[in-house]
């Protein structure tokens, strides 16, 4: 563990003179078009998943990248982990996020959010704050985005029972665009509330896409039956590697000999 720790320590210094480094070689974006802005973003994003195999022995498998189609569309990921809200970036053309009012407000950084054009919620505000959302995510896609929303509205721990919000039902439905339901196991490796990254494999599967069309309630039941059964078969497979990886690295007693 005590290697972990410092693997743990390396990446997260890495990590954020990473993000320092992008944002600097970001500020010219301010007058360019949004798009070098989101290439920069995709360039941080995989500066993150090489450094995460590098000091932390953390490797990341897609599964399913054939069902992500192109133009419009809503991602409905599982939310375990910070680390999706920027390893998903680099696999689509312009991905759109929403994400709490407050993040806007972080100096340079919050300006790079809007130059983007993502949707800052105020989350209490209610249910005006839901409308607001769905009007500018409908207005956002149909310009030819990606949204990737998370269901549970928060990062949730593996194993937790999950919490689907009926907002990200309102979403689709006012979109009208397809939905591509993601599930992963994410949270055992880069767990929540802790700088700490454990070893193994990151499994992303990009599940079969929901059509248009679905009422709230059948859209909902849909997407969370799929990504609910998927998750949890990703967090079983990745709990094995963990155990095999993390058994490996304890250490082992010398055996007692009689003389």
């Amino acid at each position: 563990m005590v290697a972990i720790f410092f693997r743990s320590l390396a990446f997260n210094v890495g990590f954020y003179l990473s993000l320092l480094v992008h944002m600097v070689l970001a500020i010219p974006s301010f007058v360019l078009p949004k798009q070098v802005l989101f290439e920069l973003a995709k360039s941080w994003a995989r500066s993150m998943i090489w450094m995460l195999r590098v000091f932390c022995n953390i490797k990341v498998e897609y599964r399913g990248l054939e069902n992500i189609p192109q133009g419009p569309l809503l991602v409905a990921a599982k939310h375990q982990s910070a680390w999706e809200t920027i390893a998903l970036l680099p696999l689509f053309r312009q991905p759109l996020f929403i994400l709490k009012r407050e993040l806007t407000w972080i100096p340079l950084f919050g300006l790079f959010l809007l130059k983007g054009q993502m949707i800052p919620v105020n989350r209490s505000s209610g249910a005006r704050a839901l409308s607001k959302m769905t009007e500018l995510a409908r207005l956002r896609v149909r310009e030819d985005r990606q949204l990737i929303i998370f269901p549970e509205g928060t990062r949730r721990p593996v194993g937790a029972e999950p919490r689907y919000k009926f907002g990200v039902a309102q979403v689709y439905v006012d979109c009208g665009v397809q939905c591509l339901p993601v599930a992963l196991n994410s949270g055992l490796f880069w767990p929540r509330r802790t700088f700490m990254r454990y070893p193994g494999t990151i499994i992303v599967e990009f599940l079969e896409v929901v059509p248009p069309g679905l009422s709230r309630d059948d859209f909902l039941a849909r997407v969370s039956a799929a990504i609910e059964a998927s998750t949890a078969r990703l967090v079983e497979e990745g709990r094995s590697e963990q155990a095999r990886l993390l058994g490996a690295l304890a250490p082992r007693s010398e055996p007692v000999t009689e003389k």
